[in-house]
């Protein structure tokens, strides 16, 4: 359990730092505020936000403490002194005090002028906020060349700080101007006239927008380097990446940073056409952007969680061993009795030290029938598209698939087995079980209830491409507690494509739902997420 908890809490933690820094640096270089005029109202703006993610960032960090005190927690107490001695702790106090004191800066600048020396301040401190993360990361415990990998670390985090923070500023912005619909008097500590750019109807500001395509840039450039060179150290070799959790979630995470770029591409190309630029084509573009951005901040702490590649030599899986668990196979359609589960079975709160033939048959049989109701799902899915009226009502088979998961993820936990309800919630594979039965229930109701006009596509549409996007998140922090590395990672590494697309598919389905106009693209992508995610899980072997 404390593992996924701070997973999450990091993750969470590095989207917030981007909010933070992300935010002076909008302000700064792209709406151009600074000392000496009072803060116009998309600055104002900025800097609340600013604020508000400092100081949810220090609740945060102030969380992955807590987890960690009670992860270290034995039978004489809780382990306090020995907590704060760690460089872990003093680095996470520190960074709970500097994000105070930012969020308290940032919302003083936000009402009213100031001198020069409070915005380097803050832009100094959002800085030191970001890098300092750098301290947590793996470069803290190498060898060699420690000092290199943790500039390279820094420098990695701030400019993916600068540009996913940035993206969400920019999607503040663009709101606040349609809200507002027409141009703001001022955009930093200038005076926007017509012939400045920007118009009446809300649109953006050209130049606010040039700007920030510049800077993305420029971040970008950086961001590929230092990822390379990284990847590179801590990987060591082309088999690391196919054989080990964390070869595969490097991999994930560039093949979401790969779709990222696919869209800044595109909108890049609409800026340096200004005049004909489309702008809620582009916003709905930078929207996906920002939500894949999420996603990988979210990868990248789980990235933490786990051994380097190259420190792992003799626990490996081969690329052979990889590719056999994508073989084909007649799918299992029988289940093994839940007694002969239990009776075999370890206990569900004992520590994990076997896997029992019963347990593989047992998952392999779930695993098959939930992607015969995915793949069902999605040719149903598809079969709309065509124009098939009656195949609307698919989502309903949602439901189906969440009472299968309810009764049998987690055959010795509540209601088949004898660990009890709240008591089995203290193991993360069964709390993440239970998010997801929720989670699927939750497509199922939204999407059947705008599919059939009982709720307009806006706003419930959204909720649909909101959960499947979260859930994918949350599949790629998913992991099962196992006694060896390489049987935990040759389990695991089916899931990490049905993770990456659920993400994609909840964004492609945002992007229709966002962007009519933009053709059957984004609508035929995720309706083939589904199915192949069905096709995963049909072909899904722990042996």
């Amino acid at each position: 359990m404390a593992g996924l908890v701070d997973v999450l809490l990091r993750g969470a933690i590095l989207a917030l730092a981007s909010l933070v820094l992300g935010g002076v640096v909008w302000t700064r270089v792209v709406l151009r505020a600074g000392p000496g005029a009072a803060p116009a109202p998309p600055v104002a703006l900025a800097l609340r936000i600013v604020g508000g993610g400092a100081s949810a960032l220090a609740l945060a960090q102030a969380g992955t403490l807590l987890v960690a005190l009670a992860a270290l927690r034995t039978a004489e107490g809780w382990p306090l002194a020995e907590l704060l001695a760690t460089t872990f702790a003093r680095t996470a106090l520190g960074r709970i005090a500097l994000a105070l004191a930012l969020a308290g800066l940032a919302l003083r600048l936000a009402r009213r002028v100031a001198a020069p020396m409070a915005w380097h301040a803050l832009g100094a401190g959002a800085l030191v906020l970001v890098a300092a993360s750098a301290v947590l990361s793996h470069a803290v415990a190498r060898v060699e060349d420690r000092a290199l990998l943790l500039l390279l670390d820094a420098a990695h985090q701030v400019v993916a700080a600068v540009w996913i923070g940035g993206l969400a500023h920019l999607t503040v912005y663009a709101r606040f101007r349609a809200r507002q619909g027409r141009r703001p008097r001022a955009v930093g500590a200038g005076v926007a006239s017509p012939g400045q750019g920007g118009s009446d109807d809300g649109g953006l500001d050209p130049g606010v927008i040039r700007r920030f395509s510049d800077l993305a840039v420029g971040a970008v450039v950086v961001l590929i380097a230092a990822s390379v060179i990284l990847t590179w150290r801590y990987v060591g070799d082309w088999a690391g990446l196919a054989g080990t959790a964390y070869g595969v979630m490097v991999l994930s995470k560039v093949l979401v940073l790969v779709a990222i770029l696919g869209l800044a591409a595109l909108n890049f190309r609409a800026v340096r056409r200004v005049a004909g630029a489309d702008h809620a084509r582009l916003l709905g573009r930078v929207e996906v952007e920002l939500g894949l951005g999420l996603t990988v901040f979210f990868v990248a702490a789980s990235l933490t969680s786990l051994p380097p590649a190259i420190d792992l030599t003799t626990d490996r899986a081969t690329v052979a061993e990889v590719v056999d668990r994508f073989r084909p196979a007649p799918p299992r359609l029988t289940s093994p009795p839940v007694a002969e589960l239990v009776a075999k079975a370890e206990p569900l709160m004992a520590p994990v030290t076997r896997r029992e033939e019963v347990e593989r048959a047992w998952s392999e049989y779930n695993h098959h029938w939930a992607g015969f109701f995915v793949l069902t799902m999605g040719t149903l899915a598809a079969l709309e598209r065509a124009g098939v009226r009656a195949a609307r009502h698919w989502p309903l088979l949602f439901l189906g698939l969440a009472g299968f998961l309810s009764l049998r993820s987690d055959p010795r936990a509540w209601p088949r087995g004898p660990a009890g309800f709240w008591e089995s919630f203290t193991l993360p594979d069964v709390l993440q079980h239970r998010a997801f039965t929720a989670l699927i229930v939750a497509f199922a109701v939204f999407e059947w209830l705008v599919r059939t006009g009982r709720l307009p596509v806006r706003p419930w549409g959204y909720v649909f491409p909101l959960l499947c996007a979260v859930g994918g998140g949350l599949l790629l922090t998913h992991s099962h507690a196992m006694f060896s590395l390489k049987d935990e990672f040759l389990i695991e590494v089916t899931h990490a494509p049905i993770g990456l697309l659920g993400a994609f598919a909840g964004w492609a389905r945002w992007l229709e739902l966002r962007l009519p106009g933009a053709g059957r693209a984004p609508g035929w992508c995720w309706t083939g997420c589904l199915i192949a995610v069905g096709l995963i899980l049909i072909v899904y072997r722990e042996a």
